[in-house]
């Protein structure tokens, strides 16, 4: 099965587990019980459920993705658009990062940041949000991640609704950001602009950010 995730990664799901090589030794414990799933795959729901869960795992297609370490490039892409995005922010919605959005039952994503409306938080002990509330979603593209950042995702957020998503991608070190808007005739994400060097935007909020 091909790792995948933000970093090197693995998924579980309907195909299978990974070998045993890959986990454990002849000396540990048994496999959790979760490494075996359901006749289906899991659903969103699974993952406030099922016990001792890696940080930060999602749902895809019903499938487990764990995410491993985040490189240099990525946490400080994170920390630098996390900080602009929270000043920038309209009043009444706020930056959430690495948080599930519960997209459908097969699905519930982790992305990098979101732009989330403060009427959607219920609590201290929240654990995701409904697309409904997403302003913006953004992924930061890891090596082992793009065909997920690229393809996969994008999808399922531009078929859930949410109206703004950004692709940052490495150029030699220094952000690139691919924005885009959900165009309601397709239903899917039509490029709205490049940004290399300096990302300044007046949709879906003035906002502007010295990538270099």
């Amino acid at each position: 099965m091909t790792p995948d995730g933000k970093g090197p990664g693995s998924l579980v799901g309907q195909a299978g587990i990974p070998t045993m090589g890959a986990l454990m030794s002849v000396d540990q414990d048994p496999y959790p019980d979760w490494l075996r799933p359901p006749v289906g795959g899991y659903t969103a729901d699974d993952l406030d459920r099922l016990p001792d869960l890696p940080p930060h795992t999602e749902l895809i297609d019903g499938s487990l993705i764990f995410v491993s370490p985040q490189t240099l490039f990525h946490m400080r892409t994170l920390r630098l658009l996390e900080r602009a995005l929270a000043d920038a922010a309209p009043a009444g919605w706020e930056v959430w990062r690495e948080m599930n959005v519960k997209l459908n039952r097969r699905n519930r994503p982790e992305p990098d940041l979101m732009v989330v409306n403060q009427q959607g938080v219920t609590g201290p002990k929240q654990t995701y949000c409904e697309p409904e509330d997403v302003m913006l979603a953004v992924e930061v593209v890891s090596e082992e991640s793009e065909e997920r950042d690229r393809e996969t995702k994008p999808r399922k957020y531009a078929a859930a609704g949410i109206r703004h998503f950004w692709r940052v991608e490495s150029d030699n070190g220094r952000p690139v950001v691919y924005v885009y808007e959900l165009d309601p005739a397709t239903k899917g994400y039509g490029v709205a602009g490049i940004h290399h060097g300096v990302l300044k935007l007046d949709v879906p909020f003035p906002v502007e950010v010295e990538l270099a």
